[in-house]
């Protein structure tokens, strides 16, 4: 991407300059929005992650059993036969959710792909498949005589 920038600015064109700007905000704008779907499916992971624990321990009391639900920040009295069948809609709403979750992820990932190839952005760290497998054998042999090892006098 540096090269790319430096590139532009050499050939005394501002108007490219800023248009390479303005793709690379528009790429990060995708990526964080990709982040954003990515961290509330966790979220929602581990409320449901959550909910199955309390169903499966409610599950084992009997159902006229006094207990506690904190609903939109007030802790409030009921008993287990009330409160059992809440959650576990609320249970089946999270899988939904989760589901809508990972669709979204993957339509992020194929239009940032789309964008990508339609503005020919290249990541750093990111090379081709083919180049990148036979780099990495050929990394790997020089590597493997280029450790590091802490030797102390016995």
């Amino acid at each position: 991407m540096a090269t790319q920038t430096a590139s532009a600015a050499g050939s005394g064109k501002p108007k490219e300059k800023k248009s390479q700007e303005e793709i690379y905000a528009e790429f990060q704008q995708l990526r964080n929005q990709q982040r954003n779907l990515v961290n509330n499916l966790n979220t929602i992971e581990m409320d449901l992650k959550e909910h199955k624990t309390v169903i499966d321990t409610l599950k084992t009391v009997e159902s006229s059993r006094k207990c506690f639900r904190l609903i939109g920040g007030v802790l409030v009295e009921q008993t287990v036969e009330v409160v059992l069948p809440q959650l576990e809609q609320n249970k089946n709403q999270l899988e939904k959710l989760i589901e809508e979750g990972k669709e979204q992820i993957t339509k992020k990932g194929l239009e940032i792909n789309q964008f990508k190839d339609e503005n020919n952005i290249k990541v750093r760290g990111q090379e081709p498949a083919q180049p990148a497998a036979s780099e990495k054998e050929t990394s790997d042999d020089k590597s493997s005589g280029n450790r590091n090892v802490l030797v102390g006098n016995l």
